[in-house]
């Protein structure tokens, strides 16, 4: 579902089942030692779908480890990301030589809790909900919006290695078009000598599943 928010040249594999079969590699089993099943099912899957990415890109299998901030280790010359919610999971891959960065994200499409919308959200942010409600009203909106600031990190934090908070960028998006634009609050990294200021994503809700991504392209 999410390749068709991403573009050509990224490499992406999902599935709507756990691949329970798909094999750990022996760097992986530190990280689901001691898992519950489901958190289980949750890795083996979505490193079953980036080693089915890898072999479209060409690039031999390989394990996924976890860096510090739970961002996933590619094998060196490749860079992506990964996501899972209830019923979904994928991951989307590239060549470094391509793309600096890609942040994807999965979640199901139902109300966010309020608290949390009003945590991840700045006012400016929350009027724009409310207009958006009023013209697109079968959309939710918020989930949408949390969705798509996961997926802002997700393509920052390879970029600055530093943390951005949920209020670090203030997200509008074009409900026709599919796409979404994120403005930084706090200082960006400098990529291709330009400092980032702001990324720009595509969304789309597909079979009740709200996904959002973004690839960061190097300068050519």
């Amino acid at each position: 579902m999410i390749r068709q928010i991403l573009p050509p040249a990224v490499a992406v594999a999902d599935t709507t089942a756990d691949l329970i079969e798909s094999p750990v590699f022996p760097e992986e089993q530190p990280y689901v030692a001691d898992s519950v099943e489901h958190r289980r099912r949750e890795f083996v899957t979505t490193r079953g779908c980036a080693r089915t990415a890898m072999t479209a890109l060409g690039v031999p299998p390989a394990a996924v480890g976890s860096g510090p901030k739970g961002e996933p280790e590619w094998p060196a010359g490749v860079t992506g990301s990964m996501t899972h919610c209830d019923g979904y999971r994928a991951a989307a891959l590239s060549h470094s030589r391509e793309f600096h960065s890609i942040g994807i994200d999965a979640e199901r499409h139902e109300p966010l809790p309020e608290k949390l919308a009003d945590y991840v959200t700045g006012p400016d942010e929350r009027a724009h909900l409310r207009e958006l409600g009023r013209s697109h009203p079968a959309v939710h909106w918020a989930t949408v919006l949390f969705s798509a600031k996961e997926t802002v990190y997700k393509a920052w934090y390879p970029l600055a290695r530093r943390w951005l908070g949920f209020r670090d960028a203030r997200l509008t998006f074009d409900p026709d078009a599919g796409t979404y634009t994120a403005r930084l609050l706090v200082p960006g990294p400098v990529v291709d000598g330009v400092r980032v200021a702001w990324f720009t994503g595509h969304w789309a809700v597909r079979d009740e599943v709200v996904l959002t991504a973004i690839a960061v392209r190097r300068a050519r």
